[in-house]
């Protein structure tokens, strides 16, 4: 593929800051296309793969027949029906708006799942909802899938989003999220899968004018999971808040990328990831990027990635990446740590009489707890603790957290 020419613009003498950078931003670098071969075949020597262990999930690099066997069922979190005068459920031709609207494939795993399946299930959401719609994604077993949703809210709509995935599985998903002007749209993934099940997925949002989008990621179980989320404004005054949790079990990778585009003025985001890897060869990686263009004057941006290693053989890759394009802003950063536990936090718990294995889990429910309240969703938010807690209760831990202090 042809290398685009470079411009470089003349520079303002009166408005030094209103010149962008003369070399192209990640966006421009980056092919985007519903295109396989626009992606070469994915190595560790490409910046966006090489964290990533490419010879366990290669079976995602070319265009296969899906199983169809995972399951999708769509209700109101109680259990009822989805109100049909709100909530519109509709099996389309992938290509068919509003399936293909947000963006286009950011990598070469995104684009196969476009073209190895040919459906899209759409939801499409009208009104103030009183409660979550949940959808369940269910993989029944290892042979090959392929799933697509889009999640389309019309102008003004307030409602709130739960998609649930569990069992085994090998599945590659495409997600597009389109939010209507002034709309305020929550939108929470849960990974729950069984071992040995491998997920790569690519999440494309787009936030309308006036309109705000909490989307949050919670990856909990997998032997690969690999999500890619790209987001873009249509408009000013849009607000994006991008939360993830992650808890990373021995032999486990899971990898969350964020892609923020800032290219309307006067938006504001917010990105804020905490993982804990428990054992050896838990290997988790976040990578960040927001970029401000020139047109996004007035931009408030953050993005945040702690980890917490709590036992020895844990790997954590953290990685905040910013471009700023354009000086008229509000303000932009990002900070990422890597970090074992607290001895004087443990100490004082254990001196108050609470025994060891408890108290790790006072401080691990403590690191997710504010993010776990932020996510808003109170009928997932007792679940969520329940499973961290029940990682931190195998009694290993104590004897692999002794070996982590002799080291």
């Amino acid at each position: 593929m042809a290398e685009k020419e470079i411009n470089i613009p003349v520079a303002d003498p009166n408005d030094p800051y209103a010149t962008p950078a003369a070399m192209p931003s990640s966006a421009d670098r980056n092919p985007r296309s519903f295109d396989v071969a626009d992606f070469a075949e994915p190595s560790r020597d490409q910046e966006d793969w090489r964290y990533t262990p490419i010879e366990r999930i290669e079976e995602f690099f070319d265009v296969f027949e899906p199983s169809g066997e995972t399951a999708v069922q769509i209700g109101m979190v109680d259990g009822s029906p989805v109100p049909s005068n709100q909530v519109t459920i509709a099996q389309r031709k992938l290509g068919e708006a509003p399936s293909g609207s947000v963006s286009k494939p950011s990598d070469r795993v995104a684009a196969v799942e476009w073209n190895s399946g040919d459906t899209a299930t759409v939801i499409e959401l009208n009104g103030e909802l009183d409660q979550p719609v949940l959808v369940r994604v269910h993989g029944a077993g290892q042979a090959l899938d392929a799933l697509h949703l889009v999640i389309a809210a019309a102008p003004n709509t307030h409602a709130d989003v739960v998609v649930e995935h569990d069992g085994e599985t090998r599945l590659a998903e495409g997600v597009e999220i389109v939010t209507g002007q002034d709309s305020h749209i929550s939108a929470t993934f849960i990974q729950e899968w069984a071992h040995g099940s491998k997920h790569v997925g690519n999440h494309r949002l787009h936030v309308g004018k006036g309109a705000s989008l909490r989307h949050s990621v919670v990856t909990l179980g997998g032997d690969v999971v690999r999500i890619r989320m790209d987001q873009d404004f249509g408009g000013e005054q849009g607000e994006l808040n991008m939360l993830g949790i992650y808890f990373v079990d021995p032999g486990e990778h899971i990898e969350h990328r964020t892609m923020v585009v800032h290219n309307h003025p006067e938006c504001k985001s917010r990105v804020v990831y905490k993982g804990a890897l428990d054992g050896k060869d838990a290997h988790s990686t976040w990578v960040g990027n927001a970029l401000i263009e020139p047109t996004a004057p007035g931009t408030d941006s953050y993005e945040l990635n702690r980890n917490l290693v709590l036992t020895p053989g844990a790997i954590a890759d953290s990685e905040p990446n910013l471009e700023i394009e354009n000086g008229n802003i509000v303000g932009a950063g990002h900070a990422s740590s890597v970090g074992r536990f607290d001895d004087e936090e443990l100490f004082y718990l254990q001196s108050r009489g609470i025994p060891e294995v408890e108290a790790r889990k006072l401080v691990v429910r403590g690191f997710f707890g504010e993010l776990v309240d932020e996510i808003g969703v109170p009928a997932i938010s007792e679940h969520l603790m329940t499973v961290i807690d029940r990682r931190l209760s195998r009694g290993e831990n104590a004897e692999l957290a002794k070996a982590f202090e002799e080291q």
